[in-house]
């Protein structure tokens, strides 16, 4: 009889999780584990199913940015606690917390930047940063990069990852929504153009908002694009809902987005699309 081959050593290496939770380098849809620099060269997408990892705000401007090219701008902002909301904790602990786990002053990052050589205005959000929930700060820096894009000319570049508005905020949260579109509208008007990247996942006020208005919209694959998460709805209209319910690949098909591009793709892609819309269209200075 045959040797019995112990395929088990694929698995001796992979760490115990954490609080029983799945190491976060292990993919959750078909349990590959990676190292960290394995999953930084294929840019945070298992190169067996295909499953987007999330990223971080700087992760996802390193792999679209130009190298050396993107400024960061409004940096310093930060969120404050006009209604002094207090739940089981004090919302300026919760800030405080969120800033020393993400290095970031809040939950998106905007700046000058250039893909493929073409410039632009990148705003990237952070769900890292409690949940890329968009407060006041979050509402500001879109808004300045909006105004960034118009007065140099160039195309904004946004990526969204967030479970909506800021609940701490109030209504001060819920008031970014009419502001960002405002924002938005007055770049159209001023001539510019904004191509809309949906990561996992965009649901709530910022999908109700600028998510949903860019000149071209795409998302990558898997990701939720809802206004509530599929088993609140299943809760609520007590219908079994189709497998795909909310996900990138159901938005297209209803054309609520144009494509659907992996991560490997989508520099050149956007850098086609930006040259598209570059008033030269040409590579930029």
């Amino acid at each position: 009889m045959a040797e019995r081959i112990d395929i088990s050593i694929e698995h001796r290496n992979v760490p115990e999780p954490l609080n029983d939770k799945p190491h976060p380098n292990t993919c959750p849809r078909c349990g590959s584990h990676y190292r960290d620099d394995e999953l930084a060269e294929n840019l945070h997408v298992c190169p067996h199913c295909n499953h987007h990892f999330a990223v971080r705000a700087r992760q996802r401007i390193a792999q679209l940015a130009d190298e050396g090219t993107f400024e960061e701008e409004a940096a310093e902002l930060r969120s404050q606690d006009p209604l002094e909301f207090f739940d089981v904790r004090a919302y300026t602990e919760r800030l405080v917390e969120a800033e020393q786990k993400t290095g970031q002053g809040d939950a998106m990052v905007i700046g000058g930047a250039a893909i493929e050589r073409v410039p632009c205005e990148v705003a990237v959000m952070d769900f890292a940063f409690m949940g890329g929930s968009m407060g006041s700060v979050v509402g500001e820096k879109f808004c300045r990069a909006c105004e960034s894009a118009a007065g140099r000319g160039v195309t904004l570049v946004s990526v969204t990852a967030s479970g909506g508005a800021r609940m701490q905020e109030g209504i001060l949260s819920l008031m970014q929504l009419p502001k960002t579109v405002c924002a938005v509208e007055d770049l159209k008007d001023a001539g510019g153009a904004m191509i809309s990247v949906m990561g996992h996942p965009t649901t709530a006020g910022v999908l109700a908002s600028f998510a949903s208005l860019g000149d071209v919209i795409v998302a990558e694959p898997g990701a939720l694009l809802a206004f509530t998460g599929p088993r609140v709805v299943q809760q609520t209209t007590r219908e079994k809902l189709p497998e795909d319910f909310g996900l990138a690949e159901s938005n297209v098909r209803f054309g609520h987005v144009d494509a659907i591009v992996g991560r490997r793709d989508l520099r050149p892609y956007l850098g086609r699309v930006l040259r598209l819309f570059s008033k030269n269209g040409a590579h930029g200075a």
